[in-house]
Formats: C-alpha cells, structure tokens, sequence
C-alpha cells in the first residue's frame, strides 16, 4: 500500500518546538544531512537508508518553514560538489532533483497543488506520465548538429563532471542522432545503469581474475563514469535511458506533450523505458504505481520507486519551479524490501568518536539484490527495544545500496530461551568503561586520544582528502602504525622517521618517503582544514570555514565563549556548545599545542577587507554559465573581497550577476528592480576592491 507513512505527526512534532529548539534542531539537520550528501554523491558510502533521508530532509524543510534555510542548507541546493581529477561541466539548465511523495494521500494533494496554480488554465483531468524511477546516476549529454559534443554527471546540478570520454563507450548512447535533420543543440538527460544480469556477469569475472567484486549496481556506475582510462568504462555492460530533455534549440518544433517527445528520443536512437505510462488524475497515478509495484522484482534492472510528471509541456511551463525541484514533477519511493534470517550474533564496533554501535551478525541472505551479513543496530536501545538473541529469526530491510537495518524478531517458543544480549560495560577495544549522557542515544568510550579504534578512525579523517589531505595514509597503514604503536596519537604523525615507516608491509623507502612528504606539506593547511581534520563533533567543512573566518586565528578560536560560538551565523547554538566542549578539553588543547609545536602553522584566515571596500556588505547571487568564471570561483572571489553569496534573489540583493542560460533568478531580479551585472562589471568591482591585485599577488607566491 502507499499509504505506509503517515507525515502529519512529522509536522505535528515540528510545530510542538519553540523558536529556539527549531532554530537548534535546523542547525543539527542541516550540518547532518551535508555529511549525508557528501557520503552519497561524492564517497558513493552511505551511512543511512534513502527513505531515513527523505524524512530527515522533510523534516528540515519542515523547520526551515519556521526558523529559515541556513545558506549551507541542502535544500538550497541539488546534490554535491563535483571531485577533482575531472573537467567542470556546465548545465546550461540547471539539473534538480525531484520532492517525494510517500503516500496516496500525498500524491492526491499534489495533483490538487498542480491544479490550483494551473487556476483556470487547469484540465478537468491532468495527464501525467509515470516512469520507474531508475537507480542509476543522473547524467546529460549534449549534441550539437546530431553529433554527441558532451557528457556530464549532474554534480551541484549547474556544474557536474565532465564524463564524455566514459560516455561515448555506452553502446545505449548513439554517437551521432538519427535524424536528417537534427537541432542545432539538444541536451539529453537521463540515467546511466547496469542491468542485474550484466551486472552479475561482470562480478563473475572480477572474482575469476581475482579482484573484489562489486556491492551493488548504482555505486559501480558512480565509480565508472568516474574512470579516467575510458577502456576500463567500455569493459563494463553500462547502458542509458533517458527521461528527459534539457535544452532544444533550432530544428523541427518538438511535441507539446513530454510522452511525444521520448518517443523522439526514442527515433533517434535513444532508450525509452518500455514501462512509461500516461495515466490520468492522481487515481491513475496511485494504480501505475502499485503496479510497478508489483512488476519491480522481475525488472532486469533496479528501480527504488515511480516518477509522475505532468504530460503537457505547457503546463509544466507555467507550473515552474522552486528552488530545488519542478512543480510538475514528484517522486514515489517505494518502501524497503524486507526479508528473513537468523541472528548469528551481535559485535559492538568504536567509532571515530568514540561511539560504540552494535552490529548485528547474519546468516547471509539476499535483499534488494545485495548479499548482505551485517546489519546496523544504531544504539543500546535499540538492542533492548528489539530484544535480540543469538538464534533468532529477524527481518531485515533495505533500499537501494544503504546498511541493512534488523526491523524486528519474529517471535518463537525457543525466544526466551536464549541468552539475551548483553551491552558491554567496557569499551571492546581498550577496556575503558563506557559512559552514556542522559541527553544522548549513543554509548561512548571517553579515552578520545588513545583508544586503538578511535585512534585509528581519527588519523584516517585527519588524513582525508576533505581535512590535512595526506597523500599515501591509506587504511593499511594507518592500522599498521596503531598496532605497532609507532602512533598514539594524531600529532605523533609528525614525528615518524622514514627508516622505521619504510619497514611496514607494503611500504618501500620511496613509499615512505612520499608518506612522510605528504605529512610535512601539511603543516602548511589552512585553519579551516586543520578544524576538520581535527574532527570537532558538529563541525564539517562549511562549519569549519565559518569558524575560521570569524575567527581568523587559532588562537583567537581557542579564547571563544560558548556565546560568542553560538552567536556566529551559520553555526547555532547546537554546534557552538559542541565546539566549546570540545576545544575547552584540557586533552584535545594539549593535542592543539603538540600539531602547533610540530609545525603545523593553522594558517590565519586573510584579514576582513577594509570597510570602504567595493564589495563590502553586498549581497551577490548567481545564475547562468559565466563565459571565463566557474561559479565556485566566482563565489571565492566575491567573499575575499567582503562581499556575501546567496542562494535566491530578495529585496535585499545588491547585484544579480547573469550569464548565458540565466533563469528565473535574472526574471525575478528584473522584477524587483534589482541591478543586473555580467562578469565584466563583476571584474571591474573586485579590482576596484583590490580582490584582483592580491589574489594575483597570492598566486605569484604559491
């Protein structure tokens, strides 16, 4: 049924909270979901299910109705960040994602939200076409006069990762369009995927040639599209579907419904699932999707649930847009899939931080097609709430390519018999006793700098590509020093002598002369990443740059008062005390002096600019491809200068700076009056603020 989730007591909770708890409870949301983003589009690691997202991100726009959107929220923007190693790659039409629905109720009040704003131009009955929702990784690809010039990951959704050369080896890609007549450009979108049956053959032969075989289809997209040798791509069974365009300009006039123009697509050349369907009304939609329901299991490829999109391309012109997401578009999520097993066990593993989390250890079983033998039990309470034995029979869900979750025992008259399930006392790792607060779900080990597995969680995130950046610290090595104990603590990196590192398993001495290169180049990081990588609880990487430019200095960090952290503006009350907890520590300060007294530099933020300067006070916002600035450097220089980027145009906007494809951004901005700049002016302000001079100045040192 769709009607398994009833959001009415989401709404009911979020409207019980004062303005204060709102506004504490939308900070640890928003700085939550970021970690979640980050683990889904950029690590392809997730640490919770899809459907926990979905509420999670519910709820947060929730909150933000009440309390605001921080700028770093997720809901002010459509998936991550794109990674290093790969060109940039524009949309020209931004590339968002879709608002979910989780019931018929839901998707009823969608139909009557389309209708209202539709007003008098409404049908009697809206047509929508219901797609499977692919679990596959978005992707667009340009042509130009019916040959394919481009291929891009959705990335941020205005710039992705230029994918062409692992594209152009999808045989479900036609390289050039079959038409005589093609437009002059066309952006085609849709999702790359592998199909269950190719996707099993290609582990089959991984395993045969002795490589690890994959976990499941969608992360194995996302490291594929990824490769830089495009010859590894073509080894690989990927295919393409498409469900939508982006841009089309010149040639023939395309059909006014959006099933007209897939079936375009289809002539030439392209994939249309064979299982689109135009219904009509929400009742239509509600009967497609329960019966792709019940198709989804003999599907060849994976589907986590339906798309409904309003047929006529009219309509979803004048439906529009929000910030994220279509009006005339939603996606239905499909629940978990559940299946039974046995308990074999239940082990307790020490996080970075300290947490220790009970696993549950399973007999092997098949669910959501992934072999699965572990599943996550979160805390003690929810041991105690499940009252697991070894023995018992459990259910087990999952969606996707998400941990697997022990829903509950299936009762038996053997139950009582077993032994229970006894919470550890000690830590399993250095036998400190464990501590609980009364205002935490999570069961902690206190030893933060010794403990073996916090030890050696915190030199891997010290060392992550996102903190210090230590090139060669992989797991192996990183295990291989805490077990010898040639590292007790993360500052005793600094202090490794390349004789004694060259003698690990797998490590030569120009290894470890590398290792020890990448560690003494970090001495030279600036404030920001030093506060990541010294895993502060609450603080990410938005969190860190405003700590830092706040702040300024380490030390002007360290004299902070729990008021003047709360204070700062996209921080909170939530993670300032989480910071001032941390940095007050008498343990993590003595670990502060060591990396200080080892040469780690905790380079200053540059100096605020002058208060007569250009930018000073002003408020930016972006829309469009600018023709020589991506929009992160745009956003870089704009804030070295003094000046603020935000998300949306207000009256409160100074300057709206337009490029190519600029959209309802530059429509609103004209309509509040509000001055438009190209990048030329914008150039013309940030020398007049002396941004050009030292950013040139900066480089020539570099």
């Amino acid at each position: 049924m769709l009607d398994d989730l009833d959001p009415a007591a989401l709404g009911a909770r979020v409207a019980a909270l004062d303005p204060a708890a709102a506004a504490a409870r939308r900070d640890h949301l928003t700085d939550q979901l970021n970690h979640h983003n980050h683990r889904y589009h950029v690590l392809a690691a997730p640490e919770i299910d899809d459907r926990t997202y979905d509420l999670l991100y519910r709820e947060l726009e929730l909150l933000e109705a009440r309390a605001g959107a921080r700028a770093d929220s997720p809901t002010q923007r459509v998936g991550a960040t794109p990674l290093d190693g790969l060109a940039p790659f524009a949309h020209r039409t931004p590339m968002l994602s879709l608002a979910n629905a989780f019931s018929s109720d839901e998707l009823a009040e969608f139909d009557q939200r389309c209708k209202k704003l539709l007003g008098d131009d409404a049908p009697g009955v809206i047509a929508y076409m219901v797609e499977p929702k692919l679990d596959g990784v978005a992707c667009e690809l340009v042509y130009e006069r019916g040959a394919l010039v481009g291929a891009g990951s959705r990335g941020d959704g205005q710039v992705g990762e230029d994918v062409t050369h692992v594209v152009r080896t999808i045989r479900a890609v036609p390289t050039r369009l079959a038409d005589a007549a093609p437009p002059d450009r066309v952006s085609v979108r849709g999702e790359v995927l592998f199909e269950l049956e190719g996707f099993a053959e290609m582990n089959r032969a991984r395993v045969a040639n002795g490589e690890r075989p994959f976990e499941n289809p969608r992360n194995a997209v996302a490291g594929t599209l990824r490769q830089l040798d495009p010859r590894i791509a073509a080894a690989r069974p990927l295919t393409f579907f498409v469900h939508s365009f982006g841009e089309v300009e010149g040639g023939a006039e395309m059909p006014p419904a959006h099933s007209g123009q897939l079936a375009v697509a289809a002539r030439w050349g392209f994939r249309v699932n064979e299982h689109n369907q135009v219904v009509h009304g929400a009742e239509g939609a509600v009967a497609r999707i329960e019966e792709l329901r019940q198709l989804r299991r003999g599907l060849p490829y994976e589907i986590d649930g339906a798309v409904v999109k309003v047929d006529d391309v009219a309509l979803q012109g004048a439906l529009g847009f929000v910030t994220r997401s279509p009006r005339w578009a939603v996606a239905y999520k499909y629940p978990p899939d559940q299946v039974t097993t046995v308990l074999e066990g239940v082990g307790f593993s020490v996080g970075r931080t300290g947490v220790v989390t009970p696993v549950a250890f399973l007999r092997p079983v098949k669910v959501g097609g992934v072999t699965v033998s572990r599943a996550n039990l979160h805390n003690a309470d929810q041991v105690a709430r499940l009252d697991l034995r070894a023995g018992d029979t459990v259910v087990v869900e999952r969606s996707g390519d998400v941990i697997p979750q022990v829903v509950r025992v299936v009762p038996d008259d053997a139950h009582p018999t077993r032994p229970p399930t006894a919470y550890p006392e000690r830590c399993p790792e250095c036998g400190a006793g464990l501590v609980r607060a009364d205002d935490e779900a999570a069961t902690r080990c206190p030893d933060t700098l010794t403990c073996p597995a916090q030890l050696r969680a915190a030199i891997r995130h010290f060392g992550a590509r996102h903190a210090m950046d230590v090139d060669g610290l992989g797991e192996k090595i990183v295990d291989q020093l805490v077990a010898r104990g040639m590292v007790r603590r993360v500052s005793d990196l600094y202090t490794l002598d390349v004789d004694v590192v060259s003698a690990l398993e797998r490590m030569g001495r120009k290894s470890a002369e590398n290792l020890l290169e990448g560690v003494e180049a970090t001495k030279a990081r600036p404030l920001n990443r030093v506060l990541v990588g010294l895993g502060i609880p609450q603080v990410g990487e938005a969190t860190a740059r405003d700590l830092a430019r706040h702040f300024g200095t380490i030390d002007a960090l360290l004299a902070a008062s729990e008021a003047e952290l709360q204070g700062i503006n996209g921080v909170g009350p939530v993670v300032g005390a989480a910071v001032h907890r941390f940095l007050a520590d008498p343990l993590k300060r003595d670990e502060i002096q060591r990396l200080r007294d080892a040469g780690v530099q905790f380079v200053p933020e540059a100096a605020p600019r002058a208060v007569g300067s250009a930018l000073t006070g002003k408020t930016f916002v972006l829309t469009g491809t600018l023709p020589t600035l991506a929009r992160d450097e745009a956003k870089r220089r704009i804030e070295a200068a003094g000046g603020k980027v935000a998300s949306s145009v207000s009256a409160k906007t100074s300057f709206v700076v337009a490029g190519d494809a600029a959209g309802s951004k530059l429509d609103k901005a004209v309509a509040l009056q509000v001055p438009v700049i190209d990048e030329a002016a914008l150039l013309d302000l940030l020398e007049a603020s002396g941004e050009t001079q030292l950013s040139k100045g900066t480089r020539a040192e570099g």
